[in-house]
This record gives C-alpha cells, sequence and structure tokens, in this order.
C-alpha cells in the first residue's frame, strides 16, 4: 500500500512538473515577446536578488517540517502536528517577514550598487511582499509531504501559476511595454500575487486534512532545537549556493557591458540565455524528476541493508538510461537549435545559445540523476563541495575573461563547468559504490547511434521545412525522426536490451 502510494505521488509530482514546465515555456515566451530581450535580461537581474531572498525565507523549513510531522504523526496524532505546525509555522513567517522588510529597505541598494540599474528597485521593492507567504507555503508544503499527499502541493502550484499568468497578461497589456522599469513591475506583481494565492489554497487545504487526523494527546518536546538540527544545515548550504549563484548573475551582464560598451546589448544577451535558451534546453529534464525521485528512497533501503547487488544494479540501469535519453534530447536540439529558437523567440540568436550547448545535455541531466543518488546515499555533502568549487572557478573565470571575450567567453565557461562537476560527481558515485563506466554501452553505442541519426535528419531537413506548410509540423516530424533513427541505430549496435526498458523495479540480493 505505502509503494503504490509513493508511486502515485512520484507520479503526480512529475505530472505537475511537465505542466508547469509546459505552461512556464510558452509564458516566457509572451513575456519575453511583450518585454524584449533586454526586458528579459533586466527580469533575470531582478530575480537573482529575489533567488537569495526567497533562500534566506524559506530554506530548511519545508524538509524540517517534513521529517518533524512524519516522526510524530503515528505517535502523536493531531496534538502532535498542531504542536509542530504551531511552531514550524511561527518561524516560517518570521523567516518571511524579516526578509521582506530587509528585501523592501535595501531595494534601491541592491538595484544601484549591486544590479547597477536602478530599474530594478520598484520590482524588488514588489517582489518582497511575496516571501511571507512564500515560507508559510514551504512549510505547509512539507506538512503534506510528510502526508503522503501530493495533491494539494501540486495543485496549489498550478494554481499560483494561473494567477500568475492572468494578472501578468492583465498588467502588460496596461503599461508601456518601452518602460521596462514598468513592465517588469507588472510581471514581478503577479509572482508576489500568486505566491498569496497559492499560500491560501494551501492553508485552506490544511485546514481540511487536519480533521482526518487522529488524535492521541502526546505532543512532541523540543520542536525548535529539532527543527534547528534538521533545518539549519540545509538552509546554509541553500544559502551558500545561492550566494554564490546570485553573485554570478550579478557578474555576468556588468562584464558584458564593459565587452560590448552596451547596457541594453549585454543585458539583451544575457536574457536570450538565461531567460530563453535555458529553460527550453532544460525542459525535457522534466521526465527524468520521477526518476530521480524514486532514486533517494529506493538508494537509502538498499544502502541501509546491505544490499550491495541491487544498489549497483539500480545505479547502472538509471546511469546507462539517464546517457542515452539525454543524449537523444542533445542530438535533437543539436539538429534543430536555430528552428526552436525562432519557433518559440522569433529569434535565431536563441538558436545559436541553444546549438552550442545541446551537446552538453547529457552532462547537465546525469549531474542532477546522480545528486538524487548521492542524496541517497548521504553523500550530499560532497555535492555541495563540488558546487562551491565550480562557482568558485566559474566566477574567477566570468571576472577575467567575459570582460574581453564576450558571451562566448561565458558559453564555454558553462560547457566546461558543467563538464567539471559532472565528472567530480560522477568520481564520487562510483568511489562510493564501487562502480565503474561502461564505456562501450554508455557511451561509444550511444554516440554512435545518434551520429547517423542527426546526419540523416540533417539531409532530410530542407526537404521537411520546404514540404511542410507549417513550421511546427516540419520540426515535429523532424524530432521524431531523429527519435526513430536513434532507436533503430541503438537497436542495430544492440545497446539497448529488453530488460533496459523495463521500469525500476526492486531486486533483492
Amino acid at each position: 500500500m505505502q509503494k503504490r502510494l509513493f508511486f502515485k505521488n512520484a507520479i503526480i509530482l512529475t505530472a505537475t512538473a511537465i505542466l508547469l514546465r509546459a505552461i512556464g515555456i510558452f509564458f516566457r515566451v509572451y513575456v519575453s515577446n511583450a518585454i524584449g530581450a533586454e526586458g528579459m535580461g533586466l527580469h533575470q537581474l531582478i530575480f537573482s536578488v529575489y533567488t537569495f531572498a526567497s533562500a534566506l525565507a524559506s530554506s530548511g523549513i519545508g524538509i524540517a517540517t517534513t521529517r518533524l510531522v512524519s516522526e510524530h504523526i503515528g505517535v502523536g496524532g493531531k496534538s502532535a502536528v498542531k504542536k509542530i505546525l504551531s511552531r514550524t509555522l511561527g518561524v516560517s513567517i518570521a523567516l518571511g517577514v524579516f526578509s521582506c522588510v530587509l528585501m523592501y529597505s535595501c531595494a534601491d541598494i541592491a538595484a544601484l550598487y549591486w544590479l547597477k540599474d536602478e530599474r530594478a528597485a520598484l520590482s524588488l521593492r514588489i517582489l518582497s511582499f511575496g516571501l511571507p507567504f512564500m515560507a508559510v507555503s514551504s512549510c505547509l508544503k512539507g506538512y503534506f509531504m510528510a502526508r503522503r499527499k501530493a495533491s494539494t502541493p501540486s495543485n496549489s502550484q498550478l494554481f499560483e501559476q494561473l494567477i500568475r499568468i492572468a494578472v501578468v497578461v492583465f498588467l502588460l497589456s496596461r503599461v508601456n511595454a518601452g518602460d521596462l522599469s514598468q513592465a517588469c513591475a507588472a510581471v514581478v506583481t503577479g509572482n508576489a500575487l500568486s505566491e498569496v494565492g497559492a499560500c491560501l489554497y494551501i492553508y485552506i487545504g490544511y485546514l481540511r486534512d487536519k480533521h482526518g487526523l487522529a488524535d492521541l494527546h502526546k505532543a512532541p518536546n523540543r520542536i525548535l532545537r529539532k527543527m534547528s538540527y534538521i533545518g539549519i544545515p540545509v538552509a546554509l548550504s541553500n544559502y551558500l549556493n545561492t550566494i554564490l549563484h546570485t553573485v554570478e548573475n550579478i557578474m555576468v551582464p556588468d562584464a558584458l557591458t564593459r565587452y560590448t560598451l552596451s547596457k541594453e546589448a549585454s543585458l539583451s544577451q544575457f536574457g536570450m540565455l538565461k531567460g530563453m535558451a535555458l529553460p527550453v534546453l532544460f525542459f525535457p529534464s522534466s521526465f527524468l524528476g520521477a526518476l530521480s525521485t524514486l532514486l533517494i528512497p529506493e538508494v537509502s533501503e538498499y544502502g541501509a541493508r546491505g544490499q550491495q547487488a541491487a544498489l549497483r544494479s539500480t545505479i547502472q540501469r538509471t546511469m546507462f538510461l539517464t546517457i542515452v535519453s539525454s543524449v537523444l534530447i542533445g542530438a535533437v536540439f543539436t539538429v534543430y537549435a536555430y528552428e526552436i529558437g525562432y519557433l518559440f523567440y522569433r529569434d535565431y540568436e536563441v538558436g545559436f545559445y541553444i546549438l552550442v550547448l545541446a551537446p552538453i545535455i547529457p552532462f547537465m541531466y546525469i549531474e542532477s540523476i546522480i545528486a538524487g543518488i548521492l542524496n541517497g546515499l548521504n553523500q550530499q555533502a560532497a555535492s555541495l563541495r563540488y558546487n562551491v568549487y565550480n562557482s568558485a572557478i566559474r566566477i574567477i573565470l566570468i571576472l577575467f575573461l567575459v570582460p574581453h571575450f564576450g558571451m562566448n567567453a561565458f558559453l564555454a565557461i558553462m560547457v566546461v563547468s558543467n563538464l567539471f562537476t559532472s565528472c567530480l560527481n560522477m568520481r564520487q558515485l562510483f568511489s562510493v559504490t564501487g562502480l565503474g563506466i561502461e564505456w562501450g554501452k554508455w557511451v561509444v553505442k550511444p554516440l554512435l547511434a545518434a551520429a547517423p541519426a542527426m546526419l540523416c535528419a540533417s539531409a532530410l531537413k530542407p526537404v521537411l521545412l520546404t514540404a511542410c506548410a507549417y513550421p511546427v509540423v516540419a520540426l515535429c516530424t523532424g524530432c521524431l525522426l531523429v527519435c526513430a533513427l536513434y532507436l533503430a541505430f541503438l537497436l542495430l549496435f544492440k545497446c539497448i536490451t529488453r530488460e533496459d526498458l523495463q521500469p525500476l523495479r526492486k531486486r533483492r540480493s
């Protein structure tokens, strides 16, 4: 029963992630058309500060709530949950209000001295009002995950996205899109109001759900101490990562400005890369989200029971399926990079960024899967350490290279850094588990299958574009052609078997 519930929740979360990313992609297209590439760049800068403030408001709260409620829900019932939620919600509200006041008070300073664009100040002040609601939502989502009821948090995310889109569409139609300060303010107002709506939705869900708990009249003690023990390490890790990423995102447009000698041009390039190209590249990774979610308890169980054979088998199959699928995704983006960029954003420069980054998609996706495995093996400290190394190296390279070589240098830095962190994480995984890379099956054969599939698709691309009246039909047909050819060559090279295509299942050693 518990296993069935776990898979049900994983399916709900994955379906929600896919739907939200799909909606998010088309919403970004609408916003980018409304405010332009420069506006998207300014929007990304604003969110680099907001990301840090949101980490300050909510990091560690959700995980701590999940752990505490999970531990006491069966023995303390309603009394335990009420006491836990009263403490965790109190901390959430305090952190949210503190983050709100801090961000509101420092909006002008952050805009002038950090982002070096005073147009960001109004948006930062507006976003600050959503932070207390975000913190409360994070806490309540932790409660529902402990209750193994993923539908309410998932529905709240969909409700949040609908509010955001409705507000942004309404406001953008009533402001001057050429005034980027007002345009970005309209977009972030949707974010702030959507946080309020999502918080109210999930809180109402909590009020309904708590009546289903048995009241055993046994409340836990020292909740704040336990919460600190669980939440503080997670929060500190998130703070460190967020600070480094925020510093990087602030540095890049400034470094590009010194190269292009134009603030507008640098923000446009930054917006096209971070706000347009990367979301498209990461969209297919939604399909690997369920796999990553399932791996943490699966790997943890095998490790705790000492079932090394089952552990290695699960990791081997997971790595193989991730590499095979990500090589295919990279091939599709490589062949149709410009067409995808133009179809979504009517801009071939976005397609150029997709083309440059498409070959490293396997490393991007593998890194996220390995992170899930390492978390299950209690190796998250190693992942954090590698991320810190990577961010520090990126910041140094941005400081010295981007002002002299522009966006090409930053793209090269992204490629090298992704290879660097992926290799470090893989080395850690293989060191802990004793596994090795199956070069022939994992690397050589997928690449040999992808190469002729890409060549054939590239040769037929002009024919498809000419024959199909609608570019989207030609693009979809071409993508299906790459997939079919890739699968055919995998079968020809005997790279995949019937066992590889079966879903992951538990195996006892």
